[in-house]
């Protein structure tokens, strides 16, 4: 059975180190979920392309723009993630949140995750576990235990390959597993899953009609 991997790309030129990072642990999953027999298929979703649509639907009441709906069905579907930002004062950058923010809060239930990063020095390797893992773990996603943070002076190192190949294995291993084989998110990923793309939200009353007969 062939499964998606979804790759969410904020970095905002092009190209940037952010996609060569992102294009590099997909390449390393695709061979590590060979490894084991299986296929998988990546898809890049780059949150620069829809930046426009993020602040149209961050500014209409969370109305997404057909674009938008339509990433949101791709990772609420998809068999896991992986997630690259580069690092903006001291954490995600504010595109990479924008889109996270306009996902629904059930998308990711039990999705296996793989957090990376780029900056231009080492000194900001620590936004992995300061700022990605809480994110993730607030929506409920299986975050993998290496995160793969990427200064400019690591690409082609060693240490760089080996950090990416360990965490292709970890997510490869939830991929393709029967379930999640963790406690809580025990879950056959070849079964209807408890997740919600948030595009289906039927009559909303506006604002201004919740408010009449309010003052003050």
């Amino acid at each position: 059975m062939s499964r998606k991997v979804i790759v969410l790309s904020a970095g905002l030129s092009q190209p940037s180190s952010t996609r060569l990072l992102a294009d590099q642990l997909a390449a390393a999953v695709f061979a590590a979920v060979g490894g084991r027999g299986e296929s998988v298929e990546f898809e890049v979703i780059e949150l620069r392309e829809l930046a426009a649509d993020l602040a149209t639907t961050m500014t209409t009441g969370g109305l997404p723009t057909p674009a938008v709906a339509a990433a949101r069905e791709k990772v609420s579907a998809a068999a896991g993630i992986i997630a690259v930002t580069p690092v903006f004062t001291a954490s995600y950058s504010g595109l990479f949140k924008m889109f996270i923010d306009i996902l629904d809060p059930d998308a990711l239930n039990g999705m296996p995750v793989l957090v990376a990063a780029t900056a231009g020095t080492e000194r900001h390797s620590l936004m992995l576990d300061h700022a990605m893992r809480p994110l993730f773990a607030y929506l409920r996603a299986v975050v993998i235990p290496t995160g793969v943070f990427a200064a400019t002076a690591d690409f082609g190192s060693k240490g760089l390959a080996e950090r990416i190949h360990r965490a292709a294995a970890e997510l490869a291993a939830l991929v393709v597993a029967e379930s999640v084989g963790v406690e809580g998110f025990a879950q056959d990923l070849d079964r209807p899953r408890r997740r919600a793309s948030g595009n289906s939200l039927g009559v909303v009353t506006p604002f201004s009609e919740l408010l009449a007969g309010h003052s003050g």
